[in-house]
């Protein structure tokens, strides 16, 4: 059985949240997809790209967009306020 460190709310969601910090470069690893690197530290409780989230594009947490991506976001890079933003800005 593989030790889960990151938590897939709803299977619509492109984020998981870690559930412990995660160090750039180790894995993360989810009950429902392969493992892949941290691209970056991911804090406890902060959410970490499971896939390539476009500049525009959703982000989508509980099944529900969340925010908004301001930059390209690559899978296993820490999705924070740093490259998104809330939908109610735009």
């Amino acid at each position: 059985m593989k030790k889960v460190n990151a938590l897939i709310i709803n299977l619509e969601d492109n984020v998981a949240i870690a559930l412990k910090g995660i160090s750039q470069g180790k894995k993360v690893i989810t009950s429902d997809r392969e493992p892949f690197l941290a691209l970056n530290d991911i804090p406890c409780s902060h959410k970490v790209a499971l896939i390539h989230i476009p500049k525009e594009g959703k982000v989508v947490k509980y099944g529900e967009t969340i925010a908004i991506a301001k930059t390209n976001i690559k899978p296993g890079e820490w999705v924070h306020i740093h490259n998104v933003e809330s939908e109610v800005k735009r």
